[in-house]
């Protein structure tokens, strides 16, 4: 029942199958992405002129005064975006997590516990945690101290920022 002649059979199927599949896959490559290979050299048969309406200035984010943002700062909204920090940090002076203790952050200065084993990128950056390099460092922490230990992407909404720090100014004591 299994002899030489069922196994060439087999083997011979295989290898058509194979074949096939191959052919199939040639025959649709030169369909889908013919074009002759002429590389970067071909000029485009034809161009659509499209006014321009003047979306693209408007559509880059404007600057906003972060001391603006901040004077309107909810507390309430920051303790609900505490609970992305609260993870890693306590908010009770001295108690660590991954992070160091963030009691009495805002305008202490940086690398303040000698209990807490900071990355030294921080104090390389700034001297003090004022709200301004606090919102500098939740947009984008490795941004803007490259190196620092702080695996969190960053906090994209200026307001959502101003609103953390708040909450954390209100809570320092």
């Amino acid at each position: 029942m299994f002899d030489t002649m069922t196994m060439t059979k087999v083997l011979g199927g295989l290898c058509g199958t194979w074949l096939v599949y191959l052919l199939g896959g040639w025959a649709a490559e030169t369909i889908y992405h013919g074009g002759g290979g002429h590389g970067d050299d071909h000029a485009q048969a034809y161009v659509i002129e499209v006014a321009d309406e003047g979306g693209a200035e408007e559509a880059a984010e404007e600057e906003v005064d972060f001391a603006v943002v901040m004077a309107s700062a909810s507390v309430e909204d920051g303790e609900a975006l505490w609970r992305n920090c609260r993870s890693c940090h306590a908010l009770e002076a001295g108690n660590h997590g991954t992070g160091p203790a963030l009691h009495g952050v805002v305008n202490r200065q940086v690398a303040f516990y000698d209990d807490f084993n900071y990355s030294g990128a921080l104090a390389a950056v700034a001297e003090t945690w004022t709200p301004e390099n606090l919102n500098l460092f939740l947009e984008n922490p490795k941004g803007y101290a490259p190196g620092t230990a702080m695996g969190y992407n960053g906090m994209r909404k200026i307001e959502d920022r101003a609103n953390l720090i708040a909450y954390l100014e209100s809570v320092g004591g």
